[in-house]
């Protein structure tokens, strides 16, 4: 594709109107001066001075962040967060992203606690960051039914009305984020009463509980939860299977082979991954992946055209290092015509 193509297709973005639904975290980050660094007097431990903290939506909210910086017109988050600092912040951050997104339907509740990632980051110059063991904050018992309902009946009044629906299933435990069974069931719902939108999943653990939507995995992901047990070549030949037996198109990132896709119909496709420019840092690639397809298949781009832009976009997050990037048309216009 070239950037011309790429170009109208991006034109496209601004009138596009789509829902992220899906387990929106916190990103924080904490940057450390390792020469500030001293010794606890009551434990004798080192202690890590905290020089800086940024905040910014992760999760789904780095799926919303894509789209956002990709120029998408209209985004609808439908989530929630828990009445505690860190919902605050996180809603704070949303809010500070602009008009075009859309907090209606993400909720506030005392019945869970935010979904954060802490991620502290030793800073010294002239090396790039180096991110320590991380620290989350996660829910472990199911979502209330209560919840459930509200996050569908969000789906249910609003699916008329977008251009598309992405999903993010990121919990550890199926059950216990936003995307439960009775929202699964919706999505169902809805898949089957508007065939030609665009719905696209992705789940960390739980991508085998999914309706016949579109799916977005990575390969091992994939291995391990949809690829049958007699078939574990490395081609699309697996992909392709799975795809007609669900009746719906299936997206499976390989790392640095690149992109494969397989349609209902028995078709194939890949794109190789760009070659990487210098250090690299891996967080959130998987989720520009997951924009980028959602806003070009959105706005009538062909699965290719998809996995092109994909690829591009995730060049361009892996080389922003110690934060959770996007990539800008403008961005990946650059790589495109390389």
């Amino acid at each position: 594709m070239d950037t011309s193509r790429f170009q109208e297709i991006a034109a496209g973005f601004r009138n596009l109107r789509i829902a992220v639904i899906g387990d929106f975290c916190l990103d924080r980050y904490l940057e450390i001066d390792p020469g500030r660094s001293e010794t606890s007097i009551e434990t004798g431990l080192e202690v890590y001075n905290v020089v800086n903290v940024r905040s910014q939506p992760g999760g789904a909210g780095t799926i919303l962040n894509n789209l956002l910086d990709l120029g998408v017109g209209r985004i609808i988050p439908i989530g929630f967060c828990g009445i505690d600092g860190e919902g605050a912040e996180l809603r704070g951050a949303l809010a500070g992203l602009g008009e075009r997104v859309d907090l209606e339907h993400f909720v506030e509740t005392g019945e869970r606690r935010t979904f954060t990632y802490t991620k502290p980051l030793l800073i010294r110059e002239g090396v790039p960051p180096q991110e320590l063991n991380r620290l989350d904050f996660k829910n472990w018992s199911r979502t209330p039914n209560s919840l459930s309902e509200t996050i569908s009946n969000s789906l249910k009044r609003l699916a008329q009305s977008l251009d598309a629906i992405v999903v993010l299933d990121q919990v550890d435990v199926a059950g216990t984020g936003v995307v439960t069974d009775l929202v699964l069931e919706t999505l169902a719902e809805i898949a089957k009463a508007r065939p030609s939108m665009l719905i696209l999943g992705d789940s960390r653990n739980g991508i085998g509980r999914f309706p016949a939507i579109s799916l977005k995995v990575n390969d091992e992901e994939f291995r391990r939860q949809l690829s049958p047990a007699d078939d574990q070549g490395d081609d699309s030949k697996p992909a392709v299977a799975v795809a007609k037996a669900r009746g719906s198109n299936l997206f499976v990132t390989q790392g640095s082979k690149g992109i494969l896709s397989a349609s209902s119909e028995g078709e194939s496709g890949h794109s190789p991954a760009l070659p990487v420019r210098g250090a690299i840092d891996i967080v959130g690639a998987g989720d520009a992946v997951t924009a980028n397809l959602a806003a070009v298949l959105a706005a009538g781009g062909s699965n290719q055209e998809a996995m092109e832009t994909a690829m591009a976009a995730a060049s361009v997050v892996i080389h922003k290092l110690g934060t959770t990037g996007t990539a800008t048309p403008e961005e990946i216009s650059e790589l495109l015509a390389d």
